[in-house]
């Protein structure tokens, strides 16, 4: 080469040592050598180890193995180096690298590792993307069965709720156990005598993958399986068309049938939130919607809660949702019974009587046999379900509605409170048409002026029953710019609060009494009053002689502890005696519809810090609504509104959530019990489910979702 030349020109023609010389000539001999590497394009100079460790199916130690790789080196050639490195025969296509400093899955296997920014310090992991996981039901029942670890929660969570036939996956989420549960637990465990043997349903078998090896039945992707609304049995055609899930195996019915009521002992053993600063913790271990369980350090067969996260159950049908609605009620039974929701004792007494009658039920409906019926053909059932869908179902009478909207019209009596003074109620002739109240002094004025009119869309609905002392009250919370106006509404009999309650809770979303839910309201309204009637009659007595109840399993501890055995008894039976010819799914559903109507329904608490505030609040976060709530009081201070919000972000450098409202209100608010990741995910998977219509098909758009809940962290 030119170089070599010009080197041994130099030498021949220059004076020089001999010392310089050997240099001069080891130097060109060197760079002759380079260039000669160069030129025959081989660039081991640029490649460089790597260390991978293998995780093995098998439960074999994890192996190191070091390849040789370079930078313009792709993802999925790595992972065939690997592969072809270990020469093991098995099925690797379920294998992904995590990198555990960065905390990621490396899952474009086309980036080249420059563009990953992996070098050879990094400490890389080949290991399975699905591994096993407990999962506790709000049933209790803890279910075992493997999950993706690699993708979001939100789908990992869609993909456990199909393998369990749970309907509106996006209700429900993953929480890691507080501290507190897990202190009790462990404590439970220590002071028992016998060592305590957890009842796990195995789905070892079962994948949430989408090319899982078991087969779900040859119509599962094309149909829903179906359950007797009255009782919650699974139909004989699903039970075909789930015939190979591990679930069918196991009786697939054993989410859909409640749990016998826990003994005292173990209701004391639990964790009881005795303040809303202890409810706030309890809620501190939701999991991040949009990263993955690898990136949240959830560990192989780590036990975590399935629960229903958002409280808008959209579309609750019996005939597809016998586990839905029994994991809902289990979730509102424990809520009642661990007191997380607070509720009077007589609306405990009809919880207690649901929950007696849910029980003896359930045994029972082991015993019914449905193998007489006639078999129908899944094809032609689908077929038929598809031919009413297009027709139609039975024609109603609705140009009626269209033509002439119902209106209310009757006297009542209107309170608002105020501040260190109490106001008598006054009566005034009430006018409730369309979505608004209107209200004068007596009937004849009705045709002028009224003396206010109220907007009751929007509005928050909040029963104020008290039926042994003839109360029926309607609590009307106004949204204004600074907060919420309250107003009172007395009624004087069940009929009339059924009639006037079911019109405001239809104007609250914007329907009018014309809608066809009108009349199933105030019929459902009157059955839940009629639960809360207590007769007492012979039968109770002779009931209580033959009673196989324990009564202190039905109630809180706090409750029990307030009344004798026999006398609770007494007064359970009475409750039950209204609700005794009940099926069982109705039962259920009346249970959660009582449970929704409790004031503090739908409220997950967080401890916050306000922007210029000098002490602690709580923040109550509901479906449609923010309420800023005194810790120590426990008094709601300020009521905002999702329907005035305007928009909201987190400052991630200082963990600062802000909102702005119409009207130029602004609030600002750090986290104090949990991360702010968590309190802006339930705002904007609150606004996500408001955006839910039956005509989506039950598809979601989960980048709406991640755009809404994600933020950028």
């Amino acid at each position: 080469m030119e170089n070599n030349g010009f080197s041994r020109r130099t030498c021949q023609h220059l004076p020089l040592s001999p010392a310089i010389l050997i240099y001069v000539c080891l130097l060109s001999l060197k760079t002759s050598a380079w260039a000669t590497m160069l030129s025959s394009g081989d660039l081991t100079c640029a490649s460089w180890e790597l260390v991978v460790r293998v995780d093995h199916a098998n439960g074999e130690q994890q192996t190191e193995i070091m390849l040789r790789v370079s930078g313009d080196l792709h993802i999925g050639g790595v992972m065939l180096k690997l592969v072809e490195q270990m020469n093991i025969a098995q099925d690797w296509s379920d294998y992904a690298l995590w990198w555990e400093q960065k905390r990621c899955w490396l899952l474009k296997t086309h980036w080249t590792l420059d563009k990953c920014g992996v070098q050879a310090d990094a400490n890389l992991l080949f290991t399975p993307q699905h591994k096993m996981l407990r999962l506790r039901l709000p049933n209790a029942k803890t279910v075992r069965l493997r999950v993706s670890f690699s993708a979001v929660v939100f789908k990992a969570v869609a993909d456990i709720c199909k393998v369990l036939n749970i309907r509106r996956p996006e209700e429900l989420s993953l929480l890691k156990p507080s501290s507190d549960y897990c202190k009790k637990k462990k404590k439970k465990e220590k002071n028992s005598k016998e060592p305590v043997i957890e009842d796990i349903l195995n789905l070892e078998s079962s994948s949430t993958s989408s090319g899982s090896p078991v087969s779900p039945g040859l119509y599962s992707k094309t149909m829903t399986p179906t359950y007797d609304p009255i009782n919650g049995t699974p139909a004989l055609s699903t039970m075909t068309w789930f015939g190979d899930s591990p679930l069918t195996e196991q009786n697939c019915s054993v989410l859909a049938f409640s749990q016998p009521p826990p003994s005292p002992d173990v209701l004391a053993d639990m964790f009881q939130p005795r303040s809303l600063v202890d409810k706030a913790k309890m809620n501190a271990g939701w999991l991040d919607s949009s990263r993955s369980l690898m990136e949240q350090s959830i560990q192989e067969d780590e036990q975590l809660l399935l629960r229903f996260k958002y409280y808008t159950f959209f579309d609750l049908n019996p005939k597809y949702d016998a586990v839905r609605i029994n994991q809902l009620y289990e979730q509102a039974r424990w809520a009642v019974l661990l007191e997380e929701i607070d509720c009077t004792e007589e609306e405990m007494l009809i919880f207690a009587a649901l929950q007696y009658h849910i029980s003896k039920l359930s045994l029972c409906a082991e015993i019914q046999d449905f193998a007489t019926k006639s078999e129908v053909d899944e094809v032609e059932a689908a077929l038929s379900s598809l031919e009413v869908t297009l027709e139609g179902g039975k024609a109603d009478n609705t140009l009626e509605d269209i033509t002439d909207i119902p209106k209310l019209a009757d006297y009542l009596k209107l309170f608002r409170p105020k501040k260190l003074m109490l106001k008598a109620c006054k009566q005034y002739w009430f006018v409730f048409k369309d979505t608004s109240i209107a209200y004068f002094k007596n009937k004849e004025l009705e045709q002028g002026e009224p003396i206010e009119k109220l907007n009751i869309r929007g509005c928050e609905i909040v029963p104020d029953v008290n039926v042994s002392g003839r109360k029926f009250g309607i609590k009307l919370l106004i949204p204004v710019a600074d907060g919420m106006n309250e107003v009172y509404l007395r009624c004087d009999h069940e009929d009339q609060y059924a009639r006037w309650m079911a019109a405001c809770i239809l104007a609250s979303k914007g329907k009018t009494m014309a809608d066809s839910s009108y009349q199933p309201e105030v019929i459902s309204i009157l059955s839940f009053l009629k639960m809360k009637n207590r007769n007492s009659s012979p039968l109770v007595a002779s009931s209580l002689e033959n009673m196989d109840m324990n009564p202190e399993c039905l109630v809180s501890p706090r409750c029990a502890k307030k009344h004798k055995s026999k006398q609770l008894a007494a007064r359970i039976l009475e409750a039950h005696h209204n609700v005794a010819q009940m099926p069982l799914v109705e039962a259920k559903l009346q249970f959660i519809q009582a449970w929704q109507s409790l004031p503090e329904f739908g409220l997950t608490y967080y401890l916050v810090r306000f922007k210029g505030s000098k002490k602690d609040d709580i923040l109550g976060v509901s479906y449609n609504r923010l309420i800023r709530i005194d810790a120590v009081t426990g008094i709601p201070v300020t009521t905002w509104r999702f329907a005035n919000m305007k928009q909201w972000n987190v400052n991630w450098e200082i963990r600062q959530v802000a909102i702005e409202f119409d009207q130029n209100v602004s609030i600002a608010f750090t986290c104090l019990s949990a991360d702010c990741k968590i309190v802006h995910e339930y705002i904007g998977g609150y606004i996500f489910l408001s955006t839910r219509s039956k005509d989506q098909n039950e598809t979601l758009d989960e980048d709406l979702f991640h755009k809404l809940t994600g933020g950028q962290d």
